[in-house]
Protein backbone atom coordinates (compact mmCIF):
# COMPACT_ATOMS: atom_id res chain seq x y z
CA UNK A 1 0.00 0.00 0.00
CA UNK A 2 1.24 3.47 -0.82
CA UNK A 3 0.06 7.00 -0.34
CA UNK A 4 -2.23 8.03 -3.23
CA UNK A 5 -0.19 9.73 -5.95
CA UNK A 6 -2.63 12.66 -5.94
CA UNK A 7 -1.70 13.28 -2.30
CA UNK A 8 2.01 13.19 -3.17
CA UNK A 9 1.44 15.60 -6.10
CA UNK A 10 -0.35 18.01 -3.76
CA UNK A 11 2.41 17.60 -1.17
CA UNK A 12 5.11 18.43 -3.71
CA UNK A 13 3.11 21.45 -4.89
CA UNK A 14 2.84 22.75 -1.31
CA UNK A 15 6.52 22.14 -0.55
CA UNK A 16 7.50 23.82 -3.86
CA UNK A 17 5.35 26.86 -3.05
CA UNK A 18 6.76 27.07 0.48
CA UNK A 19 10.47 26.49 -0.22
CA UNK A 20 10.61 27.49 -3.88
CA UNK A 21 13.91 26.86 -5.65
CA UNK A 22 15.43 25.17 -2.58
CA UNK A 23 12.86 22.35 -2.86
CA UNK A 24 12.98 22.08 -6.66
CA UNK A 25 16.80 22.01 -6.69
CA UNK A 26 16.84 19.06 -4.25
CA UNK A 27 15.67 16.87 -7.12
CA UNK A 28 17.52 18.51 -10.02
CA UNK A 29 18.74 15.92 -12.53
CA UNK A 30 16.75 13.11 -10.87
CA UNK A 31 13.63 11.43 -12.29
CA UNK A 32 10.85 13.29 -10.46
CA UNK A 33 8.26 10.51 -10.98
CA UNK A 34 10.54 7.99 -9.23
CA UNK A 35 11.11 10.42 -6.37
CA UNK A 36 7.37 10.94 -5.95
CA UNK A 37 6.80 7.16 -6.04
CA UNK A 38 9.43 6.75 -3.32
CA UNK A 39 7.76 9.44 -1.19
CA UNK A 40 4.39 7.70 -1.73
CA UNK A 41 5.90 4.41 -0.51
CA UNK A 42 7.66 5.94 2.51
CA UNK A 43 4.60 7.94 3.59
CA UNK A 44 2.21 4.98 3.12
CA UNK A 45 1.72 4.64 6.89
CA UNK A 46 -0.19 7.95 6.75
CA UNK A 47 -2.53 6.87 3.94
CA UNK A 48 -5.40 6.44 6.40
CA UNK A 49 -4.43 9.55 8.37
CA UNK A 50 -3.84 12.36 5.89
CA UNK A 51 -4.36 14.79 8.79
CA UNK A 52 -0.82 13.92 9.94
CA UNK A 53 0.54 15.11 6.58
CA UNK A 54 -1.63 18.23 6.81
CA UNK A 55 -0.31 18.87 10.32
CA UNK A 56 3.28 18.47 9.06
CA UNK A 57 2.61 20.98 6.27
CA UNK A 58 1.31 23.48 8.83
CA UNK A 59 4.40 22.99 11.02
CA UNK A 60 7.20 23.00 8.47
CA UNK A 61 10.73 23.88 9.61
CA UNK A 62 12.58 26.95 8.36
CA UNK A 63 14.77 24.97 5.98
CA UNK A 64 13.49 22.54 3.36
CA UNK A 65 13.06 19.04 4.82
CA UNK A 66 14.15 15.86 3.12
CA UNK A 67 11.91 12.78 3.08
CA UNK A 68 13.12 11.44 6.44
CA UNK A 69 12.67 14.81 8.14
CA UNK A 70 9.19 15.24 6.66
CA UNK A 71 8.20 11.69 7.69
CA UNK A 72 9.40 12.35 11.26
CA UNK A 73 7.40 15.58 11.28
CA UNK A 74 4.29 13.61 10.27
CA UNK A 75 4.90 11.21 13.16
CA UNK A 76 4.79 14.15 15.58
CA UNK A 77 1.23 15.02 14.56
CA UNK A 78 -1.29 14.67 17.39
CA UNK A 79 -3.33 11.49 17.27
CA UNK A 80 -6.96 11.94 16.29
CA UNK A 81 -9.26 12.15 19.30
CA UNK A 82 -12.39 10.02 19.17
CA UNK A 83 -15.14 10.93 21.54
CA UNK A 84 -16.70 7.94 23.26
CA UNK A 85 -20.44 7.66 23.03
CA UNK A 86 -22.52 7.43 26.17
CA UNK A 87 -23.98 4.03 26.88
CA UNK A 88 -27.61 3.78 25.81
CA UNK A 89 -30.06 4.31 28.66
CA UNK A 90 -32.80 1.74 29.16
CA UNK A 91 -36.03 2.63 30.94
CA UNK A 92 -36.07 1.57 34.60
CA UNK A 93 -39.12 -0.63 34.02
CA UNK A 94 -37.30 -2.61 31.34
CA UNK A 95 -34.25 -3.06 33.57
CA UNK A 96 -36.41 -4.21 36.51
CA UNK A 97 -38.30 -6.67 34.31
CA UNK A 98 -35.11 -8.17 32.89
CA UNK A 99 -33.49 -8.47 36.34
CA UNK A 100 -36.63 -10.21 37.61
CA UNK A 101 -36.42 -12.70 34.74
CA UNK A 102 -32.78 -13.42 35.51
CA UNK A 103 -33.45 -13.87 39.22
CA UNK A 104 -36.41 -16.14 38.55
CA UNK A 105 -34.13 -18.40 36.57
CA UNK A 106 -31.55 -18.47 39.36
CA UNK A 107 -33.88 -18.96 42.30
CA UNK A 108 -35.81 -22.20 42.02
CA UNK A 109 -38.17 -23.36 44.71
CA UNK A 110 -37.40 -26.87 45.85
CA UNK A 111 -39.94 -29.36 44.56
CA UNK A 112 -39.71 -31.34 47.75
CA UNK A 113 -40.03 -28.40 50.11
CA UNK A 114 -39.11 -29.50 53.59
CA UNK A 115 -38.57 -33.18 52.73
CA UNK A 116 -34.79 -33.49 52.77
CA UNK A 117 -34.95 -37.28 52.64
CA UNK A 118 -37.00 -37.47 49.48
CA UNK A 119 -33.99 -38.78 47.55
CA UNK A 120 -33.73 -41.70 49.98
CA UNK A 121 -37.46 -42.44 49.69
CA UNK A 122 -37.15 -42.48 45.87
CA UNK A 123 -34.26 -44.92 46.03
CA UNK A 124 -36.26 -47.16 48.39
CA UNK A 125 -39.28 -47.07 46.04
CA UNK A 126 -37.11 -48.01 43.06
CA UNK A 127 -35.54 -50.87 45.04
CA UNK A 128 -38.92 -52.17 46.15
CA UNK A 129 -40.15 -52.14 42.53
CA UNK A 130 -37.33 -54.48 41.65
CA UNK A 131 -34.75 -52.10 40.18
CA UNK A 132 -31.22 -53.24 40.78
CA UNK A 133 -29.36 -50.84 43.09
CA UNK A 134 -25.78 -51.07 44.22
CA UNK A 135 -25.13 -52.13 47.81
CA UNK A 136 -23.83 -48.60 48.44
CA UNK A 137 -27.13 -47.03 47.24
CA UNK A 138 -29.13 -49.42 49.42
CA UNK A 139 -26.97 -48.66 52.44
CA UNK A 140 -27.31 -44.89 51.83
CA UNK A 141 -31.10 -44.85 51.66
CA UNK A 142 -31.42 -47.19 54.65
CA UNK A 143 -29.04 -45.04 56.69
CA UNK A 144 -30.92 -41.85 55.76
CA UNK A 145 -34.27 -43.41 56.61
CA UNK A 146 -32.97 -45.01 59.83
CA UNK A 147 -33.77 -48.46 58.53
CA UNK A 148 -30.53 -50.17 59.57
CA UNK A 149 -30.88 -52.60 62.44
Amino acid sequence: MTLPIAAVERLFDRLSMTYGVEFRNKWAGMPLNEIKTHWAYELAQFADNLNAIGWALQNLPDRCPNLIEFKNLCKQAPRPQHQALDAPKAPVEVIDREISKMLAGLIKKPTDAGDHKRWAKRLKERHEKGEHLSPYQINCYKTALDMLS
